[in-house]
């Protein structure tokens, strides 16, 4: 879990009162853990404390107890678990993986690819920001072989420009992070925008690099993102035969449009919001192939919510829609409902997919597709009028070095998060479901993977 709560016995209660007000920062900075400590006075009568798992004798009724609430917000995944960290202006950025499965083979280049694909830098139309995003694995892999225990990617930061952002120091800029974080944490990390910057998304990139080699090799499952819309331009859905389309198609433009002629077009509007300034958004469409059936869990890890999760999750998106969206509501039930029939091979399947993969918040085996809008990149060269953070009024030119449009750098982004979901529901699936001998007639046998065998004596 991202996060958790515990709740155990106060055992170190010296002062009189007990009081939150008696613990001071210096207290505070004695924790052993990351964690805050709560004192909570407890009314609550003796039966029900001792129903929650505290005995009688170490209760009164005015007992004191400690509630221990861990820091949240920077882990994804249950069982494939991802933690990032570091800042845009920092020493660096990367991610502890835990429970990568161990024995499959992995090296930095594994990561590298789809690193490259989001670092900044790469073509006109991104940030000039120079990184080369190189990554370097300093835990969990052993002569090329994952370990099973929490693998460390680091990327360190050598380009960074602190002095870019003394205006925003002071002013906030518009529809930005920098208020929100003031308004949570009462203090930020002014340059770069801190966690807030999409520089953190590496600690994601590379993690999912990991889960699409495992997905890829248990089950051939493919994930392929792309973008579909910049400001006005918008590929037509019946351009792209979701069923052929290759990763070359994707990467044979920097707008990452696998239409040559639209691609141009897209380019062609980011050029020119770019030289004046401003900035647009657009739509990054990704599709799942050859997922395994079966994943996603009623009720409410359904998962269509787990994947609107992690994409939302990406900075800079402001929507999410899978299979026919929105467009859906104009159609009626007859219209929209996908029939089932018989392949050639015995497999149950749909005619029409407009249910995106997933029915009842299962994937069904076919063709995953969802779209995830993203804004208009919030710091731009315009003056725009805004407020201080001792909330005078001002105008503000923000300066750094920003993407006219992030949607091309997001197309990695996006596969990685779809990548982690599925693999964490992979597990999970194998776990619950197929732990005990399956019911042939209607569940699909997960085949393992058949692995080169390891000398344990190298």
């Amino acid at each position: 879990m991202a996060s958790s709560m515990a709740s155990k016995t106060f055992l170190g209660a010296s002062r009189a009162d007990g009081s939150l007000g008696s613990l001071l920062p210096s207290d505070l900075r004695k924790l052993s853990s990351p964690t805050v400590q709560i004192l909570i006075r407890s009314r609550t009568p003796k039966k029900l404390l001792a129903y929650n798992g505290v005995g009688s004798s170490n209760v009164s009724h005015l007992a004191c107890r400690v509630t221990e609430i861990k820091a949240a917000g920077s882990t994804f995944g249950t069982y494939f678990r991802v933690t990032t960290f570091g800042e845009s202006h920092g020493g660096g950025v990367g991610c502890i993986i835990d429970g990568c499965p161990p024995r499959i083979p992995l090296s930095e280049a594994d990561m590298q690819f789809d690193l490259d694909r989001r670092r900044p830098g790469q073509s006109r139309i991104t940030t000039p920001r120079k990184e080369t995003d190189t990554c370097k694995i300093q835990s969990g892999v052993s002569e090329g072989m994952t370990t099973g225990t929490p693998i460390h990617v680091f990327v360190p930061n050598t380009d960074q420009r602190g002095h870019d952002y003394s205006e925003m120091s002071a002013a906030y800029r518009p529809s930005h992070a920098d208020a929100t974080y003031d308004m949570k944490y009462g203090v930020r990390s002014v340059q770069g925008g801190g966690r807030s910057s999409a520089r953190e998304t590496i600690g994601r990139v590379a993690p999912g690099a990991v889960a699409k080699k495992i997905l890829k090799q248990f089950a051939g499952t493919e994930i392929l993102a792309y973008v579909s819309q910049v400001h006005k331009v918008v590929l037509p859905e019946d351009e792209v035969d979701h069923n052929t389309l290759t990763l070359d198609q994707i990467e044979s433009n920097i707008v990452r449009c696998p239409d040559p002629e639209y691609a141009e077009k897209m380019i062609a509007a980011i050029d020119a919001v770019r030289v004046r300034g401003d900035s647009v958004g657009g739509v990054v469409t990704c599709i799942v192939r050859n997922a395994p059936r079966g994943l996603g869990s009623p009720v409410f890890d359904k998962l269509e919510a787990q994947l609107a999760k992690a994409a939302m999750s990406l900075p800079a998106t402001k929507g999410f829609e899978f299979g026919s969206g929105f467009a859906g509501t104009f159609m009626t039930g007859s219209e929209h409902n996908d029939e089932f029939y018989t392949d050639e091979y015995g497999n149950i399947r749909t005619r029409t997919n407009r249910s995106g993969g997933i029915q009842g918040g299962i994937s069904n085996g076919e063709i995953i597709n969802m779209r995830i809008a993203f804004k208009p990149t919030s710091t731009i060269a315009r003056k725009q009028h805004t407020v201080t953070r001792d909330k005078k009024e001002t105008e503000l030119i923000a300066r750094g070095r920003h993407d006219p449009c992030v949607v091309p750098r997001a197309v990695p982004m996006v596969e990685a998060m779809v990548a982690l979901v599925l693999v964490d529901q992979l597990m999970a699936q194998y776990a619950q479901c197929h732990l005990f001998p399956i019911n042939p007639e209607l569940q699909d046998a997960m085949k393992l993977p058949k692995l080169e065998p390891v000398d344990m004596h190298l």
